[in-house]
């Protein structure tokens, strides 16, 4: 068997993210060492990732499987800076049937694309998680208009896949309203709606409560103000139900940019304590 590494959310943030972090950006630089921990122990990095992102969507889930991804640079507005980054690495064309037949199983239409490209939920983070792009990406689109069960569900789907030791990271956002503005580079406090929400969301994951969690829209505080959409949180739910019901969701890190951008990550499953204890040891000795 692979090593196995449990599925993640990991909320990406703004675009500018990317030229300055903060706290997000430390804690994707101690997960991408935990895993070289691993692989210094003498065990296998991830074989691949399926990224599954808030960015990327599609009437039904579809594979991209190029061969090879670089960064969409997919906003406007923002720093000539920005625009400067780049991410490539290498796609996984071999791993899309699998997923395809995965899916199938469930009894999950799903479609087959030759196409190629990272949107910033997606090579945002990797910058920081893998910056030698040294884990090929194999990203996955997925209808925003499911509910919550319905990506549990498919996340449910591409479980055999931590047997193949692929990782699954799903990305969006804990909370998302940019009608509150973008995050400023300045500290702002967090506003109570905000930290309401994302309390309830921890309490609820940590209890195993997934029935409560499906229906967040009419039962989380300020759900609706927090995620006027559902597409950014809809990744989590992926990642969730990759790791199974039986297993509660351990939140591996939390803060907000701006005030209103939480940026809390996410590990699930039956390995999911394991990578929160190596990335609160390296937190330690930072």
């Amino acid at each position: 068997m692979e090593t196995r590494y449990p599925p993640v959310f990991l909320s990406h943030g703004s675009p500018m993210t990317a030229l300055d972090a903060g706290p997000a950006g430390a804690f994707w630089r101690r997960l991408g060492r935990a895993i070289d921990a691993r692989v210094a122990a003498g065990e296998a990095a991830p074989s691949a990732i399926v990224a599954l992102s808030a960015h990327t969507l599609a009437r039904r889930p579809v594979t991209l499987a190029g061969a090879r991804h670089e960064a969409v640079h997919d906003f406007s507005g923002f720093p000539q800076a920005l625009y400067d980054l780049r991410y490539e690495v290498a796609g996984v064309p071999c791993l899309a049937p699998y997923v395809e037949q995965l899916l199938q199983w469930a009894g999950i239409e799903v479609e087959h694309a030759e196409a190629a490209g990272l949107d910033h939920g997606i090579w945002v983070p990797l910058r920081d998680i893998r910056p030698l792009c040294d884990i090929p990406v194999l990203p996955v689109a997925f209808p925003p208009t499911w509910t919550p069960q319905q990506m549990f569900e498919l996340g449910a789907a591409l479980s055999p896949l931590a047997d193949e030791g692929v990782w699954i990271i799903g990305t969006g956002s804990i909370t998302h309203n940019l009608s509150l503005g973008l995050p400023r580079a300045e500290p702002v406090a967090e506003i109570p709606a905000s930290a309401a929400f994302r309390a309830w969301f921890a309490d609820r994951s940590a209890a195993r409560d997934w029935p409560s969690l499906w229906h967040y829209r009419t039962l989380a505080p300020e759900a609706q103000f927090m995620h006027p959409t559902d597409e950014h949180l809809l990744p989590w739910f992926i990642a969730a139900g990759a790791g199974g019901q039986e297993h509660a969701a351990i939140r591996l890190h939390a803060s907000v940019a701006g005030g209103h951008l939480g940026m809390d990550a996410y590990a699930f499953g039956a390995d999911a304590r394991a990578l929160a204890h190596a990335v609160e040891a390296l937190a330690a000795v930072a």
